[in-house]
């Protein structure tokens, strides 16, 4: 595999439940998404077969249920689920999870909370 073969998404969007004060857990807000996903590319540039290499629909559909349907305290528990979630597939040797909070409830002009994690198979 090449190493430097990588799918990347940016900004995906959707309502989750997601935070340790009582209103988030019951309302809704919205976060967002950042993966990169590596994987052996090579196939599907030589193929130019989508049946080749990792849908990024398909990648970007198993983020967004993983926040719309699931309930977490901490965003690093919801991007485990997401990186766990994208490395069930076995082609997926590694995998970069963003998750940001859009409008973090905190006292302060801040833009975005988040968080980064790395897991490999």
């Amino acid at each position: 595999m090449t190493a430097r073969d990588r799918i990347e998404l940016r900004g995906l969007r959707a309502l989750g439940l997601c935070g340790a004060l009582p209103e988030e857990q019951t309302r809704p807000q919205p976060l967002e998404v950042d993966l990169d996903v590596t994987a052996d590319l090579a196939p599907a540039g030589r193929s130019d077969d989508l049946a080749d290499t990792i849908d990024y629909a398909a990648l970007a559909s198993v983020a967004e249920r993983v926040v719309t349907t699931g309930h977490h305290q901490l965003l690093e528990a919801l991007a485990e689920r997401i990186a766990e979630t994208v490395l069930a597939d076995e082609r997926v040797a590694h995998v970069s999870v963003a998750v940001r909070k859009l409008r973090p409830p905190v006292p302060h002009d801040l833009h975005t909370a988040g968080v980064r994690v790395h897991r490999s198979r």
